[in-house]
């Protein structure tokens, strides 16, 4: 199976990063040719069932997947179970300067992948003449709590009728359109 993960820092609080990853329709605008249907009544939560049909008319094929994780506002785990398309995906959100993930797996920024402006951070900032004022001052921002959200997508997916040789090319294409949809749902 191919393993990728994909982090993104947004100044976003992590309640309205939770909504916006986890409002399951609005996957259907960020992945090319591909529509998200909810098959289970709101609201989302362990056992919520979605499709998404990726294709152009009859040609296609479904992606059904099950939440079988679910911590409000900070973890999902999903269960890929298709014909074509299987394995699982995790979102996890936390405030920036948080503390660690709710799965206990230390994080690391992932290196920017294809179709990515990479993970960013703020930076601290100083006064306009870049000094930072008289000794034991602080300069502005300095010490101050960074705001906003980390997110993180891990998955694990498998092709059928891809040879594990081509995990590689799986990779790159999966951290490209799944980096360009938290991008797209991120944005602020």
């Amino acid at each position: 199976m191919a393993l990728f993960e994909i982090e993104r820092v947004t100044p976003l609080p992590p309640a309205e990063a939770w909504r916006r990853l986890t409002t399951w329709e609005r996957h259907s605008a960020t992945v090319p040719l591909t529509r998200i249907t909810v098959r289970t009544p709101p609201p989302s939560g362990t056992g919520t069932l979605f499709v998404a049909r990726t294709g152009v008319g009859p040609i296609g094929f479904d992606d059904p997947m099950e939440v079988v994780e679910w911590e409000p506002d900070r973890y999902c785990r999903l269960r890929k179970t298709g014909r074509v398309v299987t394995g699982w995906a995790e979102i996890e959100v936390r405030p920036l300067g948080g503390t660690a993930p709710v799965t206990g797996t230390p994080w690391s920024i992932a290196p920017a992948g294809p179709g990515s402006s990479g993970p960013s951070a703020p930076a601290a900032s100083s006064d306009a003449g870049g000094q930072a004022g008289a000794p034991g001052e602080q300069a502005p921002g300095e010490g101050d709590a960074p705001t906003g959200t980390v997110v993180r997508w891990r998955e694990e997916l498998r092709v059928r009728g891809v040879p594990r040789a081509l995990d590689p090319v799986t990779v790159a294409a999966g951290r490209f359109i799944f980096g360009r949809a938290l991008d797209t749902l991120l944005r602020v």
